[in-house]
């Protein structure tokens, strides 16, 4: 959502995207806004998945406020559980297609031709978000502000576990499965 918003030249995109790049969390009003804006769109009328947000309590406060004048309600929300060498890894060696956004990883998801992409030919990089002192201060974040999220959604009886430190299938169908308990 953030990038999309960069993307198309909006303002609180480009105001989104300065935190970004330093490695820190988007202010909590921005990025509100930046989800209510998107959650009020045709396409996420009778479901949606949300990535990455909330990252806050605070964030999680407003976004239940959000789907309550949206009358809905979070059904689940997944948190997967890896140690921080292994995140450290999977975030710096991410590579992104600059043509068609395609994800790749230097381990575990190698392009068949070194930096360009399977699917456009578009050339590989690394997202200012994932260099070395970002993912240091993300992890950072992550403890002080993200994990007391845990709790929060505990308490509400919606928070599933998946084990993180699995390949990358083994976690993709783990989420299915808990998604596909949906009623």
């Amino acid at each position: 959502m953030f990038r999309d918003a960069y993307n198309n030249n909006e303002p609180i995109g480009i105001e989104a995207m300065k935190y970004i790049k330093d490695g820190n969390l988007v202010s909590d009003d921005i990025t509100n806004e930046i989800v209510r804006i998107r959650l009020s769109k045709a396409d996420a009328e009778d479901n949606f998945i949300l990535d990455g947000y909330p990252r806050t309590v605070a964030q999680a406060v407003a976004l239940d406020e959000m789907l309550i004048d949206m009358k809905t309600k979070l059904d689940k929300v997944v948190n997967i559980l890896s140690s921080h060498d292994v995140l450290f890894e999977r975030m710096e060696q991410r590579r992104v297609c600059d043509g068609c956004d395609a994800t790749y990883h230097l381990r575990f998801k190698r392009p068949s031709v070194e930096g360009k992409c399977d699917k456009c030919g578009g050339n590989l990089y690394q997202r200012e978000d994932d260099t070395t002192e970002s993912v240091k201060r993300r992890l950072e974040i992550y403890e002080s502000k993200t994990r007391p999220l845990l709790d929060y959604y505990d308490k509400q009886h919606i928070l599933y576990n998946v084990n993180g430190m699995q390949d990358f299938d083994h976690v993709y169908r783990d989420i299915i499965d808990i998604l596909d308990e949906i009623n």
